[in-house]
């Protein structure tokens, strides 16, 4: 039974005409799937949905995602990541594991919050990231969190004193469009274009006081934490108290990133 697909030109152009055209009659493409973004059931026999083709340097791994959530395209993503993922695939052929930035996890899901951090008498826009759950190292079986280690390998510095501007991060960006945040950005590898470390499922509004200070110092503050050390805080003045607390535990790690974008 044909499926209710869709295949962008770029996800086309990597898999070839007939592969696209097999996926479109259904013959390669599951019926049920996990969505990739949301990783909610989804059905390509009931309602319209993306093919995602994450690509590393050697492997490339084809993924389906309910067509609300994220559009077909490619993604690239390190091939250690996609190692990982091709590990953890399981039942219907094609369907992966959720590729995380830093890591690949069964349920793990990036959590990024906005928000304005005040130091030295100046409002700075910040984004709070934190995972849903632990983050391990590809192909381990995750028996630590791994989440900010792997992010200090990356750059990021631990936070001792959040009343002090976190150091530039070379090659990270973060990217706001139309007034929307879209992703957070990291160098490509082997010096490629940047690909994203973090993408919204779909852009999130920021405030206008947050877009403001964004465009004023061209640069956002990245705070990052494991599970469980930060929460979903209501306001600001709680967001601050939450990344204060984190930081004197020794679970905070931050950097500066440049915005691109408006």
């Amino acid at each position: 039974m044909p499926r209710m697909l869709d295949v962008s030109e770029d996800v086309r152009a990597e898999i070839g005409d007939e592969e696209a055209d097999r996926l479109l009659a259904g013959e390669n493409a599951p019926g049920s799937y996990d969505c990739t973004s949301c990783r909610t059931p989804g059905d390509s026999e009931q309602e319209r949905t993306s093919t995602v083709l994450f690509v590393g340097e050697e492997t490339a791994v084809l993924a389906f995602a309910h067509a609300t959530c994220i559009p077909s395209q490619v993604v690239k993503v390190a091939e250690e990541q996609l190692q990982g993922a091709v590990r953890s695939i399981t039942g219907t052929e094609g369907q992966a594991a959720p590729v995380t930035p830093t890591a690949v996890g069964d349920q793990a899901v990036l959590g990024v919050t906005s928000g304005l951090v005040l130091i030295d008498n100046e409002l700075h826009p910040a984004l709070v990231v934190e995972p849903t759950a632990p983050i391990a190292r590809p192909g381990t079986s995750g028996a630590t969190d791994e989440f900010l280690p792997l992010l200090i390998e990356q750059g990021f510095l631990p936070v001792a004193d959040v009343n002090r501007k976190p150091g530039a991060l070379a090659g990270w960006s973060v990217l706001l469009a139309m007034g929307q945040l879209h992703a957070i950005l990291q160098p490509g590898t082997g010096g490629g274009s940047p690909v994203a470390w973090w993408q919204a499922h779909q852009p999130l509004q920021v405030t206008e006081g947050w877009r403001a200070a964004a465009n004023k110092s061209h640069t956002v503050l990245v705070f990052a934490a494991p599970v469980g050390s930060i929460g979903q805080q209501p306001r600001e003045d709680l967001l601050r108290d939450a990344l204060e607390k984190a930081a004197a535990n020794g679970r905070l790690v931050a950097a500066a990133m440049p915005l691109a974008g408006t």
